[in-house]
């Protein structure tokens, strides 16, 4: 074979580029506003929690859309824990239910001694009644439908609701004579929830 038919070899060099190593940045940067930490507060700090249960709140009423027609049905208000509360001062109570996840007061109101629980039609874990709220800033008499679990959680409720009613009348009306003031003492601890501020009431100031 002569030269001009030997192959010829050509060597082919691999570059290879070495990547250049990340490094860190050391800058710091300094905000432009400097916020303070606020301790926020929710109304709820001089009161301790009797009782606590998460259920789901119904309201009977008027929509937006049938606002002054007299057409009234349930709609539902919000999940949350529906929680009977004692003031530590002045030892009345009240119930108070946050919406989950929002914390927006869904229900707000003394615990009258006048209030009835009824049985939801077809339910044994829920209650119906009215009330007197405050959650919305101002006191509206307003048709409540709490439902539970299920009705041993149902039936807990009732018993501390009822208990708390029986203190509120003893606390209001005296002891010697239960009810006779015509529900005054009723009226007075609904009247005296309006002064209680939530978080929600202090944002709308």
């Amino acid at each position: 074979m002569s030269e001009e038919e030997k192959p010829t070899e050509t060597a082919t060099e691999e570059k290879t580029e070495e990547k250049p190593k990340e490094e860190e940045s050391t800058a710091t940067f300094e905000p432009v506003v400097k916020l303070d930490e606020v301790e926020v507060q929710s109304g709820e700090e001089d009161e301790e929690v009797v009782f606590g249960v998460r259920s789901k709140l119904f309201i009977y009423g008027e929509t937006l859309l049938d606002k002054g027609t007299g057409k009234k049905t349930w709609r539902e208000r919000g999940i949350g824990e529906a929680k009977i509360l004692r003031h530590r001062e002045h030892q009345r109570l009240r119930i108070l239910m946050r919406q989950e996840k929002t914390m927006k007061v869904i229900a707000n109101h003394a615990i009258d001694p006048r209030i009835k629980l009824e049985p939801n039609a077809g339910s044994d874990r829920s209650w119906v009644w009215s009330a007197f709220d405050f959650a919305e800033g101002e006191l509206v008499e307003t048709v409540f439908a709490l439902r539970f679990a299920d009705s041993d959680i149902a039936n807990d409720f009732k018993t501390k609701f009822t208990e708390s009613q029986s203190e509120m009348e003893k606390l209001l009306a005296g002891e010697d004579n239960p009810g006779e003031d015509g529900g005054a003492a009723g009226d007075e601890a609904a009247e005296a929830l309006s002064a209680l501020k939530t978080k929600d009431d202090e944002k709308a100031e």
